[in-house]
């Protein structure tokens, strides 16, 4: 029993070493990547499931406007280079603390080859804390899921691993692994080559991808897939990827990420990726965006709404399809954008197919859940770590929320799909707060920075005030802004709308009146 407790106490010391790396990216740009812009990756890995191992070659093509002495890119020393090639020639170069630093002949070469191995590192808590989960099927095939959202792309390839960072012209993967297994990943499959005892995929997409957004998947998987039809008439594919042994649930899971994409497309615009596809691939943990793969761990837990069933990670990570993959920031400051707006699509499907009162309800629900101890938008140049908590989720869909009582149907809806559909921000181009602040005021004609600033970048709730007057008279206030908000109030009379602010407003009720009864707006109640 003693050599038992020593061996688990060894084993516990190392995990718990290995937990506490930190492979955070973002934050200032390093001056050295300044430099250059990358413009496409290509991946050439053999994975090893028996020693959960990588090995290959990436390929990572550039671009400069001034002769580089040094090439920086991040790479953990989790894995080994064993050389590094440009022009046909290998060249020198250092790789510490997580830095892969080359030293550029002397040429007009925009492209270099990099070499290298290792074993993987192991996801802690994923997808939170990310990296490479493995397991194995229920007939003791391997199963392996990439995560690395928090980590960037550093934990499986040479990347410039900083989220400002987007292949512009898209990535190659090709992935040899053994034969009986398949490898899901980005974009269209281009080939597959059967070899004696291995088989080797070739997967490609032409479109910008933000680093965290590059996926591959192993598993011994089944495939089922049909033609989806866009809103704006365009077709491609739609498919699921599986475990084999879940075959009979692929056709039910086909039809649920249908009914998603179709509402997603109703209040985001169409699908950003046609020329790909829009698939799911199911992994050994929860789920991710990645683009046009999204990750799928939530073990088929569907739910009823309405004449459809409703699986809500399934839905977000397809959310992010459109804010997070299609829309991005380049500044983890920002990470709102990416998760408020794609979690108010998740209130979109109550309200789409469980109605207005369940969208509400969803809404009261969200509303006792945010403690109001974050600010939404972070300091300039922030870490994923550092911008990274659950308000930006809850409150910001809560934001959105708000914002649809402020400008009504008629223009909130547009505005949402205008947003996702403008060439300054989208693909390529990214965006941050202040382009969504000055967006919204160009598309409705509406300053509302006050708002905007009270909800997203401090802590402070509005307080509601009541005082009676007589035995049917009330004054009714918002402490703690200097402007005004819409509110409903609910009276004797039946509901009206005020526009409420440090100024007292009288109303008249023969009952208390009962300030935002539908909880359109983050308030703070008298007692």
């Amino acid at each position: 029993m003693k050599k038992i407790s020593i061996l688990f106490l060894i084993i516990s010391f190392h995990l718990s070493c290995f937990g506490q790396k930190n492979w955070d990216w973002g934050g200032p740009k390093d001056p050295l990547q300044e430099k250059f812009e990358v413009l496409h990756y290509t991946l050439d890995l053999e994975i090893l499931p028996e020693i959960k191992s990588l090995s290959g070659k990436s390929i990572v093509r550039f671009h400069s406007d001034e002769a580089l002495e040094t090439l920086r890119l991040n790479l953990i020393n989790e894995y080994v280079v064993s050389k590094v090639m440009m022009n046909g020639q290998e060249v020198e170069f250092s790789h510490e603390n997580d830095l892969l630093d080359i030293k550029p002949i002397d040429c007009t070469c925009d492209e270099v080859e990099i070499f290298y191995t290792g074993q993987t590192p192991i996801a802690i808590n994923p997808p939170w804390t990310g990296g490479f989960t493995w397991r194995k099927d229920k007939a003791g095939n391997y199963w392996m899921g990439l995560s690395s959202q928090g980590e960037g792309a550093k934990i499986f390839m040479p990347a410039l691993d900083h989220p400002s960072s987007e292949a512009k012209e898209g990535v190659d993967l090709f992935f040899t692994v053994p034969n009986g297994y398949m490898v899901a990943a980005n974009g269209l499959l281009q080939n597959t080559e059967e070899m004696e005892d291995k088989v080797r995929y070739h997967w490609s997409s032409t479109y910008p991808i933000n680093n965290y957004n590059i996926n591959f998947t192993l598993g011994v998987f089944h495939s089922e897939k049909e033609v989806f039809k866009s809103e704006n008439g365009q077709e491609f594919p739609i498919e699921v990827i599986v475990l084999e042994q879940n075959k009979d649930r692929a056709a039910e899971l086909l039809e649920v990420l249908k009914v998603s994409a179709q509402t997603h497309e109703k209040y985001f615009g169409p699908f950003p990726w046609p020329e790909d596809k829009l698939s799911i691939v199911e992994t050994p943990y929860l789920g991710m965006e990645h683009q046009t793969i999204n990750a799928y761990g939530n073990n088929y837990r569907f739910v009823p709404m309405g004449k459809t069933k409703y699986d809500w990670l399934l839905h977000h990570e397809l959310g992010h399809e459109w804010f997070g993959n299609k829309i991005s920031v380049g500044d983890w400051a920002d990470f709102w954008i990416h998760e408020g707006i794609t979690s108010y699509g998740d209130w979109l499907f109550y309200l789409e197919h469980g109605g207005m009162e369940m969208y509400l309800e969803k809404a009261r629900q969200v509303a006792l859940t945010i403690p109001h101890e974050n600010a939404l938008v972070g300091k300039p140049n922030s870490t994923e770590e550092e911008a990274y908590h659950p308000e930006i989720y809850t409150k910001g869909a809560y934001v959105m929320h708000s914002l649809r009582w402020i400008l009504g149907d008629d223009v909130f809806f547009p505005f949402l799909k205008a947003l996702a559909s403008d060439q300054r921000w989208t693909y390529e181009n990214q965006i941050d707060t202040d382009d969504f602040y000055s967006f919204l005021q160009e598309y409705t004609g509406r300053d509302l920075t006050d708002f905007l600033d009270l909800y997203l970048k401090s802590t402070k709730v509005p307080q509601v005030k009541i005082s009676s007057r007589g035995t049917n008279e009330y004054r009714v206030s918002l402490e703690g802004i200097n402007f005004e908000l819409p509110v409903e109030i609910q009276t004797s009379n039946g509901i009206q709308k005020v526009m409420l602010g440090k100024k007292k407003v009288m109303i008249e009720s023969d009952s208390s009146p009962i300030i935002d009864p539908n909880g359109w707006l983050m308030l703070e109640m008298p007692d």
